[in-house]
């Protein structure tokens, strides 16, 4: 079994809003094993697309893009959130 490491990690928030990076595929496909939301087509087509590249069928870069469509479509992508709470605070910061 291979666990091809990504190119550069996808950093997602995990529990109580810390970030945790993801790095290879093994440590998306578990993730994805354990995720607590409602199963749906971005979660079992990414957690195929990891065993595939598991096997050596798919790439690495394979899994790690559907991975991140996977995040960044639950708002769990570490950046995404950042700029969320930077404009936040920004608008606090304007309305003052």
């Amino acid at each position: 079994m291979a666990n091809p490491k990504f190119d550069r990690p996808v950093a997602i928030f995990t529990g109580l809003g810390f970030p945790h990076e993801i790095e290879s595929v093994l440590d998306a496909y578990h993730f994805l094993l354990e995720w607590k939301g409602i199963p749906d087509l971005d979660q079992r087509g990414a957690m195929e697309v990891c065993r595939k590249a598991l096997s050596g069928a798919r790439t690495g870069h394979d899994a790690r893009k559907a991975f991140q469509r996977f995040a960044r479509n639950r708002g769990i992508v570490a950046d995404m959130g950042y700029g969320r709470a930077a404009s936040s605070l920004a608008e606090e910061w304007l309305v003052r």
